[in-house]
């Protein structure tokens, strides 16, 4: 008769466990451009940092030979990468 009890305590223990792994919200893979000022140019680590229109800063990966050429002030429209996920 115990054995009843503790049966259903474990499905529904799995259940609300479980439920939080099935609801994970999918990336958003749609393809964002990012129009801006540069604020920061590192050349050494391959970085450039942008402060978007929308006020929010942002940091790229690129080569130094892409980066070589910028400077800060400079006007910029850069597409971000899509997360991982997106095909």
């Amino acid at each position: 008769m115990r054995a009843l009890p503790t049966i259903g305590l474990a499905a529904i223990t799995l259940v609300a466990w479980s439920g939080p792994v099935l609801a994970q919200p999918k990336p958003d893979c749609t393809p964002h451009m990012v129009e801006g000022r540069v604020v920061k140019v590192d050349t050494a680590q391959g970085k450039l940092t942008i402060q978007g229109s929308d006020g929010q800063t942002y940091e790229f990966n690129a080569p130094k030979e892409v980066l070589q050429d910028k400077k800060v002030g400079d006007q910029l429209e850069v597409k971000k990468r899509l997360p991982e996920g997106c095909k």
